[in-house]
C-alpha cells in the first residue's frame, strides 16, 4: 500500500471530513493519530485498527495539543503527515449582531488550533530523521466567497490561506510542504440543512446540492501521498452544481 508505515495525524476525526480521511489513511496503511473532543466518537472512527491511536484533545489548548504530539510521539516516534480538519461554523448572525463569543469561538479553533498544531508538526518534523513531512489545511470555499451571516467562518478561512501560504514558505528549509484544499458542500453534519434549504446572497433560501464526502477524502489522500518534492498548494473540490461560487449567485 502506498502509506505503508507512514504516521498521520487527523484533528477533527470523530466526524465528517475528518473522520472520513482517518478512516481512509487507516485503509491506506498508515498509521493514524485520531483527534478530537469526542473519545467514543474518535474510537468508532479507528474501528479498533492496531494502527491507530485515539487521543482527546481540544485544539484551542496549547497544552493540549502539545500533550497530543506527544502522544503521538511516544507512540509512533515521528509524524509524516498533519491534517489540519478540526472546525467550527458558528451560529450565524447578521455581522451587527454577531456576538464577540462566538467569533472568538470560531477562530479559536478554525485558526488558532490550527497554527498550533502546525506549530507542533513543524518542530517534529524539523528535527525527526529522516526529517520533513507534509500539511494539508481544510480551507473552504468560504476561503474564496463568503456565505451570508457567516463572518467569523469566512474570516477564520480566509486566514487559513494566509497561513498555508506561510507554512509552505518558511517549510521549506526543512523539508515540510503544505497545501490546502477547499471542499464545497460535501455532506457531512455541518451541510445537513443544505439539501432543504438555505440563506443565499440575495436573500432567498434555496436546497443546494451536496456531494458524498469520499469526493473530498480522495482529493486529501492524493495530497498526502504526492512524494516529498511534489505539492498540491491549493485544491478546490466542490458539488457540481453549487450557486455562489462559480459566476453570481
Amino acid at each position: 500500500m502506498a502509506g505503508t508505515g507512514r504516521v498521520a495525524l487527523v484533528t477533527g476525526a470523530g466526524s465528517g471530513i475528518g473522520a472520513g480521511v482517518a478512516a481512509a489513511l487507516l485503509r491506506d496503511g498508515w498509521r493514524v493519530v485520531l483527534a478530537g473532543r469526542r473519545a467514543e466518537a474518535l474510537r468508532a472512527t479507528a474501528g479498533g485498527s492496531d494502527a491507530a491511536l485515539v487521543v482527546p484533545a481540544d485544539v484551542t489548548s496549547p497544552e493540549s495539543v502539545d500533550a497530543l504530539f506527544a502522544a503521538a510521539a511516544d507512540r509512533f516516534g515521528r509524524l509524516d503527515l498533519l491534517v489540519n480538519n478540526a472546525g467550527v461554523f458558528g451560529a450565524p448572525a447578521p455581522v451587527e449582531d454577531f456576538p464577540l463569543a462566538e467569533w472568538e469561538t470560531v477562530l479559536a479553533t478554525n485558526l488558532t488550533g490550527a497554527f498550533l498544531c502546525a506549530r507542533a508538526a513543524f518542530r517534529v518534523m524539523r528535527d525527526q530523521d529522516p526529517r520533513g513531512g507534509r500539511i494539508i489545511n481544510n480551507g473552504s470555499l468560504s476561503a474564496h466567497t463568503p456565505r451570508p451571516r457567516s463572518v467569523a467562518y469566512t474570516a477564520s478561512k480566509h486566514a487559513m490561506t494566509g497561513l498555508t501560504k506561510a507554512l509552505s514558505l518558511e517549510g521549506r528549509a526543512h523539508g515540510i510542504a503544505c497545501g490546502q484544499i477547499d471542499i464545497g458542500n460535501a455532506a457531512t453534519d455541518m451541510t445537513g440543512g443544505f439539501g432543504t434549504g438555505t440563506l443565499q446572497a440575495d436573500g432567498s433560501v434555496r436546497a443546494e446540492p451536496v456531494m458524498d464526502v469520499r469526493n473530498a477524502v480522495d482529493g486529501v489522500l492524493y495530497m498526502a501521498n504526492l512524494p516529498p518534492e511534489a505539492n498540491v498548494q491549493f485544491m478546490s473540490v466542490l458539488a457540481t452544481a453549487m450557486p455562489s461560487f462559480v459566476g453570481r449567485g
